[in-house]
């Protein structure tokens, strides 16, 4: 049951995510230039590692669903490429800080981003928030990124989330994690440049095909 669980789980993660990227677009401005294009091309290298292991990953949960063993391999398949991810932008951080836009643009910051919200290590994703939040407020990384991260932080210490970009899939249906102050959620969204609550829950049914009432 376990084992069950973790699919389910990681499954909507990864759905949400790929919902995320493409509803929720903060009003950073764009940057034309590239500080570092080595670091950035090396991000991003890193990035289609992670893309193609979990799409490799759901792949073989829906064509497979009943291979407990298989599965259970493909996992440790794909946290290896996560924690050898996480290794990597470890260096990174002592050397360069959080990469920001100005440094390896918008995508290199999106791939930094994902690898931290895929990585195991939790208490890298904890330590990394505060990096996170300092180049969102100094308009080097997204608003999404932001509250994804601080959602994931906060519901995984079992606390509230702040944002509502925390799901789960019960019964067939989305259920929100728990929100703090929830009458005030989309005053909070909106500072970081993200769509009502009710309106991004419309957008994700649209994509996964399910219902949430």
């Amino acid at each position: 049951m376990r084992l069950t669980k973790y699919m389910v789980v990681l499954y909507c993660v990864t759905l949400i995510s790929a919902t995320l990227a493409f509803a929720q677009k903060s009003q950073d401005t764009l940057r034309a230039t590239v500080g570092n294009p080595q670091l950035q091309k090396e991000l991003l290298d890193m990035e289609v590692n992670d893309q193609n292991v979990e799409h490799l990953f759901v792949d073989t949960m829906s064509q497979h669903p009943n291979d407990t063993l298989g599965i259970i391999a493909f996992i440790k398949k794909m946290d290896s490429v996560f924690n050898r991810n996480t290794a990597a932008l470890k260096k990174i951080l002592q050397r360069y800080g959080w990469p920001g836009i100005d440094l390896v643009g918008r995508e290199g910051a999106e791939a930094a981003f994902l690898i931290v919200q895929h990585s195991t290590d939790t208490l890298f994703q904890r330590a990394c928030l505060p990096l996170l939040r300092t180049a969102c407020e100094h308009g080097q990384a997204s608003g999404d990124n932001l509250a994804l991260l601080t959602d994931r932080v906060l519901v995984r210490d079992g606390r509230p989330q702040l944002y509502g970009t925390q799901t789960k899939i019960v019964n067939g249906k989305i259920v929100l994690e728990t929100i703090a102050d929830s009458a005030d959620v989309d005053a909070r969204r909106a500072k970081l440049g993200l769509m009502p609550l009710s309106k991004y829950l419309e957008l994700l049914r649209e994509t996964i095909h399910l219902k949430d009432k």
